[in-house]
């Protein structure tokens, strides 16, 4: 006999506050074919999870970060799936709220010749039910980071609330507010994202975004011109693929770092890993060149995986690169296990 609607409660006992960054967003349960099979012909799929907050938070997990994600799944077993991938990354999730009626996410993968085709079933999810209130817990006090991504605002009005309040009224005081573009076509059309992606990311303290966002969203065609719309944020990171990277800061020059050789096994996940990358280099203080130089760092391991996310190696890897010349570095052949 099915059991009773539970009310909303959280996905683990309370823990410890997060010290440094808290990330809020939706992630999802993913389907993926095996290697090399086109899904309308896969006789199976594999289990996965990937969402873009997380992917952040478990990276910086990963390179030793205290993180705490903050976001609402299904009462099912997606949502414990999800919860479960979450928090063995090393990332908290006491302020995950499970709600009894709505159920977790899902996307689909769909790996073509040129490119991944990915097919969202997320409409009515548990996520699209955040709202204002997710950041008033009291635990989040002290992060010096706050991460947001340009996909929550359009999953629901509640959600674009959400995103709007904390870009505005500030509720982690002292914190700064991380903003990736993260435009999603196949949620809003670039004409409806555009002028709220813009607004959000001016109110926003370091912002993220791909060249060809800028380009699609705003016709920016060159980082200055992202600049130029963009007079807010402390720091505008323009990100061009395979090509370089842009740290445009406010009342100094731009800081050039040509992005790495790879072996490109999936793009999906990368900016995200990027994002981390930046973040953990703010957080030690580093200066922009090696903000931007772990920014690709842990972009590059990302590529190499079909997973949304991916493993990382020692320490010691990255403060070789990071302290070393910079031609820029050949990784073709680095492949981490994990």
């Amino acid at each position: 006999m099915p059991s009773e609607p539970r009310p909303d409660r959280a996905a683990t006992p309370a823990g410890p506050p997060p010290a440094e960054v808290v990330t809020v967003g939706e992630t999802m349960v993913m389907l993926c074919p095996p290697v090399g099979e086109r899904l309308e012909h896969a006789e199976r799929v594999d289990l996965s999870v990937g969402g873009a907050e997380s992917n952040v938070a478990g990276y910086l997990a990963r390179l030793g970060h205290r993180v705490t994600w903050v976001s609402r799944v299904g009462d099912d077993p997606f949502g414990r799936v999800v919860v479960r991938h979450v928090a063995d990354a090393g990332v908290h999730v006491d302020l995950v709220t499970v709600d009894p009626s709505a159920p977790t996410g899902l996307y689909v993968k769909d790996p073509g010749p040129t490119a991944t085709a990915v097919h969202y079933y997320r409409a009515g999810s548990a996520a699209s039910r955040m709202d204002s209130g997710a950041l008033a817990d009291p635990r989040l006090a002290g992060a010096r980071v706050l991460h947001l991504s340009g996909i929550t605002p359009a999953l629901s009005a509640s959600c674009r609330a959400l995103v709007e309040q904390a870009v505005t009224d500030r509720p982690l005081t002292g914190a700064l507010v991380s903003f990736d573009i993260n435009h999603r076509a196949r949620l809003w059309p670039a004409e409806r994202a555009a002028p709220v992606l813009r607004d959000l990311a001016d109110r926003s303290d370091v912002v993220f975004v791909g060249q060809d966002e800028a380009y699609a969203l705003w016709g920016a065609t060159d980082p200055a011109a992202v600049r130029r719309l963009l007079p807010g944020p402390q720091t505008v990171i323009v990100k061009d693929g395979a090509v370089d990277a842009t740290a445009l800061l406010r009342d100094a020059e731009p800081v050039v770092v040509p992005a790495p050789r790879v072996s490109v096994v999936e793009p999906v996940g990368a900016g995200d890993a990027f994002a981390a990358g930046y973040l953990a280099g703010l957080l030690r203080d580093l200066d922009p060149t090696r903000r931007l130089r772990l920014g690709h760092l842990v972009a590059a391991q990302a590529l190499g995986s079909t997973g949304d996310s991916a493993p990382l190696p020692p320490p010691s890897w990255f403060d070789r690169l990071l302290d070393g010349p910079w031609s820029p570095p050949d990784l073709t052949g680095v492949r981490v296990e994990g």
